[in-house]
């Protein structure tokens, strides 16, 4: 009799410590308890957008991305006050540098915050990689050195791995139909990031000397000019991380099969007997390497060229308008600057939020990508020939340039993110991001200290018989532009295994 209670009490310890599960007609099933599977079944009751987990999409990708190009209108005057550049023509080698600190940090890590994204969830890595925009990117304001800079801005890129699990989470929140309009919102929320940061960096630097009536050359933003955009990112990323606490996790803390969907068969094997592991389980779950995966590497490739182009397109880009018109350049000042990149700010989420969507179910991501690639090559050869332009003329040039080319920009880079995205399965969709981030990191960790070399060698070589001054420059963007082209058509682009059979 004892032992029958024994035997009974082991029974009952058994059963308890299996998860409880909600069979479905599909052959789908959920996991009591199980964050992802809660995810699952709202998506299952609610076939419409979902709104408001597409909030914390957009506001915590805007979050990563302000940080990252906001100091490039002020860059140029930042190294002008530290005094690091002996010669005028010297500031874009050492802007370079500032640049590539943080790309080449990010490079260094991003794999292993999207493998920790896969084991412990996405919301504690983007909790913690808001934290420490928030952190160093407020220091990187009060920066005071060369050297400070430098180290601010690296740590920043190190310990912010958001991107990634971002990508991941847009698409694990939505239904397979809205894939395309999650992933656009995320492209869109870094396009305007990059945008709208440098904005805020052109409007809110040096506020002694654009605003001598709200802020004392004596005061804390007097003595660090560069202090003031940095602390509106800082703050806004507060607000950011303090609405994360209600941000719901979608990683499945139990085995999932490659679709995403739990084996019932196998959680019911393990129903009858908890002791024993389910082959079955763990032969489904068997991790395909990614790098052996060459959809998501061509994919990846692809989208390292392109963030390599825009990358260094966008520090050429601040560079080059403020640059002295001797060299080159146009003269405009920091605010000028940020007036234009925020009039292209506002086009992106137009364009993303009402017309990229119709776009991508016409021609697809390729296309689409290919299609946008070759408009941009035209638009960056005509750069170098607005010098000969000056007053409103130049202005309302630029602004239509500028909204053209970074549109035409995001709609490849989104194209890359639904074939990334699509190319594994969930389990594997963290780890794969991070690897996408890390090769991005690196290309983009060149990009600037590259442009900015480039751009100071060509102000050297004004009377140059090939390509004088910036015109070499642009040219030299669109070589890339032209090779990452070349990459998204067969053989190199495979296409994931879903678009073959549509």
């Amino acid at each position: 009799m004892a032992e029958q209670d024994r035997n009974g009490r082991e029974a009952a310890a058994a059963e308890s410590s299996v998860p409880l599960l909600e069979k479905k007609a599909d052959g789908v099933l959920y996991v009591e308890g199980c964050p992802g599977c809660a995810v699952d079944r709202r998506k299952a009751a609610n076939p419409g957008i979902p709104y408001g987990t597409f909030i914390y999409v957009w506001t915590v990708t805007l979050c990563t991305a302000l940080p990252i190009s906001s100091l490039f209108p002020f860059l140029y005057f930042m190294i002008r006050d530290l005094h690091v550049a002996k010669r005028t023509e010297d500031i874009g080698f050492y802007a370079g540098f500032v640049g590539a600190s943080f790309m080449f940090g990010r490079c260094l890590t991003s794999t292993l915050w999207g493998i920790a994204a896969d084991r412990i969830g996405r919301k504690p890595v983007v909790v913690f990689g808001i934290l420490s925009v928030v952190i160093f990117n407020t220091l990187f304001g009060l920066s005071v050195t060369y050297w400070m800079a430098i180290a601010t801005r690296f740590l920043l890129g190190a310990l912010n791995g958001l991107l990634g699990p971002m990508k991941a989470y847009a698409i694990e929140v939505c239904r397979p139909e809205h894939e395309p309009l999650a992933l656009s919102l995320v492209s869109t929320a870094w396009g305007i990031g990059l945008i709208i940061g440098p904005a805020l960096g052109g409007y809110l630097a040096l506020p002694a000397e654009k605003y001598p009536n709200i802020f004392s050359p004596d005061s804390l933003f007097g003595r660090f000019p560069y202090f003031l955009p940095c602390l509106c990112t800082s703050v806004f990323a507060a607000i950011v991380l303090i609405s994360c606490i209600w941000m719901p996790e979608t990683l499945h803390k139990h085995k999932v099969s490659d679709d995403g969907n739990q084996s019932v068969e196998a959680l019911e094997a393990h129903l009858i007997d908890p002791k024993e592991e389910v082959g079955q389980s763990n032969s489904s779950n068997t991790k395909k390497s990614l790098f052996k995966n060459w959809p998501l590497m061509s994919s990846i490739i692809v989208y390292c060229v392109f963030s390599f182009h825009d990358m260094a397109y966008t520090e050429v880009f601040s560079l080059w308008a403020e640059s002295d018109r001797k060299y080159g350049g146009l003269s405009l000042s920091s605010e000028d600057v940020g007036q234009t990149l925020a009039i292209t700010g506002a086009s992106l989420l137009v364009y993303q939020l009402f017309m990229y969507p119709s776009i991508i179910k016409v021609l697809g991501p390729i296309k689409s990508s290919q299609i946008a690639a070759v408009l941009c090559i035209p638009i960056l050869f005509a750069y170098p020939y607005m010098t000969y332009l000056s007053g409103p003329g130049l202005s309302i040039v630029l602004n239509i340039a500028s909204v053209i080319k970074n549109n035409l920009g995001v709609t490849i880079i989104t194209g890359t993110f639904i074939l990334q995205n699509n190319a594994v399965p969930q389990n594997q969709r963290g780890a794969a991001n991070g690897l996408a981030m890390t090769g991005m990191s690196f290309f983009k960790a060149i990009a600037p200290a590259g442009a900015g070399i480039v751009f100071s060698w060509a102000q050297k070589r004004q009377h140059a018989f090939f390509f004088p001054g910036d015109q070499m420059v642009f040219f030299l963007l669109n070589i890339i532009e032209l090779l990452g082209l070349v990459l998204t058509f067969r053989p190199f682009l495979a296409v994931p295994e879903q678009y073959e059979r549509n």
